[in-house]
């Protein structure tokens, strides 16, 4: 049984699903930098002097000066400015990775073409067996050709 986990551990597929996991949460913190501290502050500034993430509804209609002091009361809370900065960083993420799987899928080499097994008759233009020295269709004589 130690055996069988090991060759599965090992496998291809698990390593790199590991490694893409590694790295995914990384690229997720360089994200979370990106929003936090590059995209919403100015999106803050055009909306009110206030942090982004301060916006939010006490549900016992109490008032509250900021979301710490909400919580440290515990208030219920709706937090839409954290929820609205936890959507744009979604929205980044899924932008980012279409952008970067979008420039794989054109980087990668296209592989030779898929082998066929017919041929065109150089006569009638019909498709025909590739080891056919007649053509069903015209009668004609195929040419044998070196492959």
């Amino acid at each position: 049984m130690l055996r069988e986990f090991r060759e599965f551990a090992l496998r291809g597929n698990v390593i790199d699903l590991a490694v893409g996991v590694i790295i995914g949460a990384a690229f997720g913190k360089i994200i979370d930098s990106l929003v936090n501290d590059i995209i919403m502050p100015p999106i803050g500034r055009l909306i009110g002097p206030l942090d982004f993430s301060q916006y939010f509804l006490t549900l016992d209609g109490q008032p509250y000066p900021n979301l710490t002091a909400a919580e440290a009361a515990g208030a219920p809370t709706l937090n839409y400015g954290l929820f609205f900065t936890n959507v744009i960083n979604f929205l980044l993420v899924a932008l980012v990775l279409f952008i970067v799987i979008r420039q794989i899928n054109r980087t990668k080499r296209q592989g030779p073409p898929p082998e066929t097994n017919t041929k065109e008759c150089p006569y009638c233009a019909s498709l025909i067996s590739i080891k056919a020295t007649r053509c069903p269709e015209c009668t004609s004589e195929i040419p044998v050709t070196a492959e």
